[in-house]
């Protein structure tokens, strides 16, 4: 065996560490790691523990066993309308626009290799926020049509990062262009945004305004239908495409040998991602700091290499839910969109990342 060879196998080992569970007598394998398991168990209990709270407490208090009720049809009339018409579909959006944003931060961030690849720093977020203010603005759209400006938007602006970056040679720049691009075009989307909104009504000024800041306010079960729809399709693509990101943490050069398609696994991966983010922000608006942050947390807490897909996923949901219920129990006269308490969090936890990379790289 080779230095070359033996250094492969080493670093297959790594990244593939873990246990195998087979299924259909060997035909479909599934790679699992315990503690990985582990932290998605308590992280799924930590949402439920938050999840109980947001739907029982506020000011009108619903007890547990009464939101049960609710929901197999039992409850009295007002208490139903509470639970099933405001508070579920509330916390549903939650909870999927959380796992939404996790899976693609992890998936940009595990390409990029790069913490600050997430959708929202590179620019993606703002190209679905520009597309749906165009449409609100300048064509009068409803929430359909705002929504799926939002989408194409996204799409769009993922191309075009994706495109200018890969112009511009290997991984080794691809990295960084990739995020120094897509800030760039961020901020221009951010400008046009603005731009518009100053040409706007007011009317349509205050909609759009609400709707940049990211809340969870207006949620119901027409925005939670088709958001989980949208994470109910990518999610099994993103989760079963990420599986080469395995194999691109070792190297392009490693993964190209190892017989990856690179090509098609990162069109792939880009799309669905891509499309998670900009479906979460056509539902709820442009939320930050849950696809930064979701991945970066699990891999402290799984410490194990890989792309955090799933556990990403379930620490976003958590990190969602527990923003909008402090966002709604912090001043109880006024209720904060989430987005303003995901900002405040994401800039202190950004400049945390800045100052700690700082550090670690020296003067």
């Amino acid at each position: 065996m080779t230095a070359s060879s033996a250094a492969t196998s080493t670093a297959s080992r790594t990244v593939l560490q873990g246990r195998v569970l087979r299924l259909y007598h060997g035909r479909i394998t599934v790679r699992w790691q315990p503690r990985a398991v582990l932290v998605c168990l308590v992280l799924a209990l930590a949402c439920l523990t938050v999840a109980a709270l947001a739907v029982t407490t506020g000011s009108y208090r619903v007890p547990l066993a009464t939101v049960v009720d609710c929901m197999l049809g039992r409850g009295s009339r007002a208490d139903t309308f509470i639970v099933v018409n405001l508070r579920l579909p509330r916390l549903v959006c939650a909870v999927l626009a959380g796992a939404a944003l996790g899976m693609s931060g992890a998936v940009f961030q595990s390409m990029s290799r790069n913490p600050l690849g997430s959708p929202d720093i590179v620019g993606f977020t703002s190209g679905a926020a520009a597309g749906a203010v165009v449409q609100i603005v300048l064509f009068h759209g409803g929430a359909y049509a705002t929504a799926l400006s939002a989408i194409a938007g996204g799409l769009v602006t993922a191309l075009a990062v994706g495109l200018l970056a890969v112009g511009r040679g290997r991984t080794s720049a691809y990295r960084i262009v990739l995020v120094g691009i897509g800030i760039g075009i961020g901020a221009m989307l951010t400008s046009l945004t603005a731009y518009l909104l100053t040409q706007a009504s007011l009317y349509e000024a205050q909609d759009a305004q609400i709707w940049l800041i990211g809340s969870l306010n207006s949620a119901s079960w027409s925005v939670a239908g088709p958001l989980a729809a949208a994470v109910g399709v990518l999610t099994p693509v993103t989760v079963l495409a990420a599986r080469a990101l395995n194999w691109l943490e070792l190297g392009e050069d490693t993964a190209r040998g190892l017989g990856v398609p690179l090509g098609r696994v990162r069109v792939i991966l880009a799309v669905a991602a891509t499309a998670l983010a900009a479906a979460t922000t056509a539902a709820v608006g442009p939320i930050i700091f849950i696809a930064l942050a979701a991945p970066q947390l699990c891999r402290r807490l799984v410490r194990a290499p890989g792309p955090m897909v799933v556990p990403a996923a379930f620490m976003g949901a958590l990190l969602l839910t527990a923003s909008d219920f402090a966002a709604q129990r912090l001043l109880p006269a006024t209720e904060l969109p989430v987005g303003a308490m995901t900002g405040v969090l994401g800039g202190l936890y950004l400049c945390r990342l800045l100052v700690a990379r700082r550090r670690k790289s020296g003067p």
